[in-house]
């Protein structure tokens, strides 16, 4: 493991050995061609969000994925009806690669009733229930041991089923996260715990470098504790990351016992869209990590084994612009949610209005 200083500001990433010798996933270019779109539309989402947020039309707080979008991509690729996905508060694009209407899933950026959770959720706490999506969660680490008892419940019901639960480099300095891994672990034996943990280091947690919050910076390895077979992925390069996920995830499936892969990424937008400043990382280091975009890593491998040409990118570049335009206009022309919703969803079950009598 190099020290972190040799790693960080690069782009160059660590990986599991094993994984570099096995042969890729096979994925058709015209499959890698696909996730280019969704990669693009989450880009272009994204973006759409920082200015909605500066403009004031996005209330709370936001984390944008831009990126990150390969990590996302590659995982839910290998997703299958009936599993789960769990993550934290940068979550915009789970809903979108899950299916979720996108113009429900801005709408709930903007506090509208026809948002995913009625207006009530915004950025931080996204959630589709029926695409297998429970949250967004803002309070960090808080989800983990939510996502392992989901891949507990999962086996119980002898179902072959997993639940990918997404977590940052800073949540695994949490007490949920360590208490979660050792249930995951030792319920893993028995083959009772389908949970694939996926650890998105991009590098930073908010403002502190993972070198100057944990005292050993190889966060894959700190599973090694509680039993729990992992490795490393290029979280910059989808390829990478496909063969990973679809090979993890089938071994998850198949013995119940949780796995964790740490994708090395890099969130080349700020912390949250109010981090103007970034005084805790330089301007050489983001355009380092920016070379390596996952986007622009995808084009240039799409233009090369001529999938794609130039002509082609620009028109799905347009595409993404013209659907997130019509996709923020539905945001904004949309209805707040009445008075009455503040006592909607309190309760399982039926709700109750606790105003007035009539």
């Amino acid at each position: 493991m190099p020290a972190e200083n040799d790693r960080m500001g690069n782009g160059s990433v660590e990986t599991h050995e094993e994984s570099q010798e096995e042969a890729s996933v096979a994925t058709s270019d015209d499959h890698l061609a696909d996730l280019y779109k969704k990669m693009a539309l989450i880009r272009t989402f994204e973006e759409a969000t920082q200015r909605g947020f500066r403009q004031g039309k996005i209330g709370g707080y936001l984390h944008v994925y831009i990126g990150q979008e390969a990590v996302a991509t590659g995982f839910i690729d290998a997703y299958k009806e009936g599993d789960k996905v769990i993550t934290a508060y940068r979550d915009h694009a789970f809903p979108l690669l899950l299916g979720s209407d996108p113009k429900e899933t801005m709408a709930e950026l903007y506090g509208k009733r026809t948002g995913l959770a009625k207006g009530k959720g915004g950025s931080m706490h996204l959630f589709d229930i029926e695409r297998g999506f429970y949250g967004g969660w803002g309070i960090v680490g808080g989800h983990v041991p939510i996502g392992v008892g989901m891949g507990y419940a999962l086996r119980y019901n002898e179902t072959d089923q997993i639940c990918q639960l997404y977590l940052g480099d800073g949540a695994v300095n949490i007490g949920p996260f360590h208490e979660a891994a050792n249930l995951a672990g030792l319920w893993g034996r028995d083959g009772m715990n389908a949970t694939l943990f996926i650890v998105e280091n991009n590098q930073y947690g908010m403002g502190t470098s993972v070198a100057r919050s944990t005292a050993m910076t190889d966060l894959s390895a700190k599973f090694n504790a509680y039993g729990i077979e992992n490795e490393k992925v290029d979280g910059m390069d989808l390829e990478a990351v496909l063969e990973c996920a679809h090979r993890v995830t089938e071994q998850v499936r198949e013995t119940g016992k949780p796995y964790a892969v740490e994708a090395i990424t890099y969130r080349t937008a700020p912390h949250g869209a109010a981090d103007f400043f970034e005084k805790y990382r330089t301007k050489d280091e983001v355009k380092k990590w920016r070379e390596r975009d996952p986007i622009g890593l995808l084009e240039h491998k799409l233009l090369e084994r001529g999938t794609l040409d130039e002509d082609r990118i620009e028109e799905i570049k347009d595409e993404m612009k013209e659907t997130i335009d019509e996709v923020t206009t539905f945001a904004e022309e949309s209805e707040e949610p009445p008075i009455e919703e503040l006592y909607t969803d309190v309760y399982a079950g039926e709700d109750e209005y606790m105003g007035e009598e009539e």
